[in-house]
């Protein structure tokens, strides 16, 4: 793979042998990230757990304490009063049946985060081949399938974040952006691994965190001690 000069530059910076403590590790993300725009803070968890097994999967969703640095916008399932409810908490998108047949037929996805009301699922459902992988589904485990939608709004708004198994046991969150500094990446990177070590399934095994790697959008990956978290 091509690597540019920069990142040649910032990768002499990082020994990949060692598992930095984490406040070390988000200050060297800081410190060697180049680009020009203000980079995500990305943090990749693989876990030992077989996330073909229903009684093995780990799934939830968490509020950052400092947000993700981006601006969400919220589509929202939902009728009556509760569509308006939505609306008010600051919802980008409000609809029904008009919604579903928008992203049908217009392959329309100018969304980060769907939610509905319980009895909008029905509706919701058609749209699962279309928003399952990319990993858009309302679920009632992320909270984003609930009676409350003003408060899912609020929350997606203030940095909540799901986090899930991919098909290879690894978990991948954005944690904040570069110009949040060291501090504050380090407060959502252990309120992340706390969630994700408190959601650990009865039937694992052996050791629950393989590894954990903290990286910038061009930057090179940095391992982050995280046995001290458990």
């Amino acid at each position: 793979m091509f690597r540019g000069k920069k990142y040649k530059e910032s990768a002499k910076q990082i020994d990949r042998s060692v598992q930095y403590d984490s406040a070390e590790a988000f200050g060297l993300i800081c410190k060697t990230a180049s680009a020009k725009f203000d980079e995500t803070v990305e943090l990749h968890v693989k876990l030992g757990v077989d996330s073909r097994h229903a009684d093995q999967q780990v799934r939830g969703a968490i509020v950052l304490p400092h947000g993700t640095g981006k601006d969400v916008r919220v589509l929202v399932f939902a009728k009556g009063d509760k569509a308006e409810a939505a609306r008010a908490a600051g919802a980008d998108y409000v609809g029904e049946m008009d919604l579903v047949e928008k992203i049908q037929k217009e392959n329309w996805f100018d969304f980060d985060v769907v939610i509905a009301s319980p009895d909008m699922m029905g509706t919701v459902g058609r749209l699962g081949k279309l928003l399952g992988p990319k990993g858009l589904m309302p679920s009632p485990k992320a909270g984003t399938v609930t009676p409350d939608v003003a408060k899912a709004v609020q929350e997606s708004k203030a940095g909540k974040i799901e986090y899930r198994l991919d098909k290879t046991n690894i978990i991948h969150c954005p944690i904040g952006k570069v110009s949040f500094g060291a501090e504050k990446l380090n407060d959502n990177f252990t309120a992340l691994m706390g969630a994700i070590i408190k959601a650990k399934p009865a039937a694992a095994k052996g050791q629950y965190i393989k590894s954990c790697v903290a990286a910038s959008t061009m930057g090179p990956g940095v391992k982050v001690n995280a046995a001290k978290l458990l």
